[in-house]
């Protein structure tokens, strides 16, 4: 692998794998698109090759998406000497043999959430991604909001004083009808359902804000048991995921917590949302409306509503004026820039791995707290 630390003069390129070529995968590939188009950098981005299990959809797309070539073997793309990163878009049970891959072939790896589908794969692609030396990053996205940055401050700045309380909820409508088919997403090897599809990114924003999760205690069940097999199909398939979880937090800084995940609420279609209490005021966020932030101080009559803008770092990049707004492409594109930084020797933002599994940790502690109904401290798990 090119070493990135030291940067010469003429910006090196950084060769660019992605595996995959779903809705992630497309946005993935925007992201590295647009990188270089909003900030200035001290690489240049080479869209080197796509691989896809479908060889017709993978030259289709790296063809309109603008990469060099297309691979059908997703191990020909890890082996490829132009790709230095590889970023994995793949449904979740193949994160681990493929996140494996790179890192025993050198490469930087960028992998989307969940990192894995059990807690055992996580440890090990985080133990061998240390050992190997290689650079990782987990597409926790949301946590790079600007807004984000600026709730973040504010808690860390003791604005809100002593924090007391942490509400969160993750909520979609996605799989509300039960006439929606069977997916790999309702496969437990294969996913891990509500918990690991929404909430993983709910309990990475919780710790990113809040730190440490001491204990757990939860409660998890399946509405619809049954699903089509496929649409149209008299044919069911039995479900083992879950379909909502709700759980009790205790946080090492001594606040209170209840987080809740569901993909069968119906009305909303990204409600990560939270509220964050302290002895000095309150805010609170939703991703449905991701450019604001509900601000309310001790002593106020209610919430102000504080909108982002080019005073907060990452906006400006994309617009020079506050309130004109920025989507979850533009998130995906600091991400990104975050993930380049860090090749580059040039900052640390972004969970990798480590942070990965600890996410991966917790949710792991939720389903054991929701399976037998009791109280569950991190550290037995």
């Amino acid at each position: 692998m090119r070493q990135f630390s030291q940067i010469p003069a003429g910006l090196p390129q950084l060769g660019i794998g992605l595996i995959g070529t779903g809705f992630m995968g497309r946005a993935h590939a925007m992201a590295f698109r647009n990188v270089s188009a909003a900030f200035s950098l001290p690489v240049q981005v080479h869209l080197a090759a796509l691989a896809d299990a479908d060889a017709t959809r993978a030259a289709r797309c790296a063809s309109d998406w603008g990469f060099d070539h297309a691979h059908s073997d997703w191990q020909q793309l890890i082996c490829d000497p132009e790709v230095d990163i590889v970023a994995i878009t793949t449904p979740n049970h193949l994160h681990y043999p493929m996140a494996m891959a790179a890192v025993e072939a050198g490469k930087i790896v960028y992998c989307e959430k969940p990192l894995a589908v059990s807690l055992a794969q996580a440890d090990e692609m985080r133990n061998a991604a240390k050992e190997a030396g290689v650079i990782t990053r987990v597409g926790y996205n949301y946590q790079h909001n600007p807004i984000i940055g600026l709730a973040r401050q504010m808690i860390d700045n003791g604005e809100l004083g002593d924090i007391v309380s942490f509400h969160g909820e993750f909520s979609e409508d996605f799989m509300g009808d039960a006439a929606t088919p069977w997916s790999w997403r309702c496969e437990e090897t294969h996913a891990g359902g509500a918990l690991a599809d929404l909430g993983s990114h709910l309990l990475a924003l919780a710790r990113h804000l809040l730190g440490d999760v001491e204990a757990v205690c939860a409660d998890s069940n399946t509405v619809h048991a049954q699903r089509p097999a496929a649409a149209g199909s008299n044919e069911t398939r039995s479900i083992a995921v879950d379909d909502q979880t709700h759980a009790l937090l205790r946080f090492a800084n001594g606040a209170r917590g209840t987080f809740s995940s569901s993909w069968l609420k119906h009305g909303y279609k990204n409600h990560l949302a939270f509220e964050i209490s302290g002895t000095r005021g309150t805010i609170a966020f939703d991703q449905e409306r991701l450019n604001e932030l509900q601000v309310c101080r001790a002593g106020q009559a209610g919430f102000q509503r504080v909108l982002a803008g080019p005073s907060l770092p990452g906006y400006a990049a994309f617009s020079p004026a506050p309130g004109h707004q920025l989507g979850y492409n533009e998130l995906k594109t600091l991400e990104v820039h975050a993930l380049i930084q860090a090749v580059c020797n040039q900052g640390k933002e972004g969970p990798d791995f480590e942070e990965a599994w600890q996410v991966e940790r917790l949710a792991t502690a939720i389903r054991v707290a929701a399976r037998e109904l009791r109280w569950v401290r991190i550290e037995e798990v």
